[in-house]
């Protein structure tokens, strides 16, 4: 990904905007390239596809969630417990469902073997891991267990977070979560 202050990154936070307000169902690189100001060509170029342009926003969309994460974890007094719980609500809140949906069906479309959407795979389960093996040290956790429980809690909260955009179901999954982060209650 270009980094801040690039146009591929002015365009793609351009794009984001778009995409929150009128979602990704039928989005066109025509479409959205009208939407925001620019050309079909523009968007062909730094993206190369209509699912070029999918990863792109589902990669900065999960970044975004891991920036928020490092932020509950650097800039609060949270115990890590608690910035479990304030994470599995973020990531639960209804505005965020249709990039979980997004996100869900480019990862089966990679893991399917589109050549588009493979790219969404490169660090979709290791840029997770990292800060929250962090936060399993923070538990006291050594290393090697703390890698361990971050890579069961980043399944766990993915099957939860599939589990919710089939059902629909809230509190059911809040529930389910807030059991999952009870069993780091005693001392590791």
């Amino acid at each position: 990904m270009a980094g801040a202050g690039s146009p591929r990154h002015a365009l793609l936070a351009a794009i984001l905007e778009h995409v929150q307000e009128h979602g990704t169902h039928d989005l066109s690189l025509r479409g959205v390239a009208a939407a925001v100001g620019t050309s079909h060509r523009m968007l062909s170029y730094h993206f190369g596809s209509r699912d070029g342009l999918l990863v792109a926003i589902t990669q900065t969309v999960e970044q975004r969630q891991r920036d928020a994460l490092r932020e509950l974890m650097e800039a609060s007094e949270l115990p890590p417990l608690d910035v479990m719980r304030a994470m599995a609500r973020r990531l639960v809140d209804p505005s965020l469902w249709p990039q979980e949906r997004l996100f869900f069906d480019l990862y089966a479309r990679a893991l399917a073997g589109r050549p588009d959407a493979r790219p969404l795979l490169d660090g979709v389960v290791e840029d997770w891991v990292a800060p929250i093996t962090e936060l399993f040290a923070r538990l006291g956790f050594a290393p090697p267990p703390a890698r361990v429980e971050a890579r069961l809690a980043l399944a766990v909260t993915r099957g939860l977070l599939l589990d919710l955009l089939a059902t629909g179901d809230r509190g059911a999954i809040e529930e389910a979560m807030e059991a999952f982060i009870g069993r780091y209650r005693r001392p590791a």
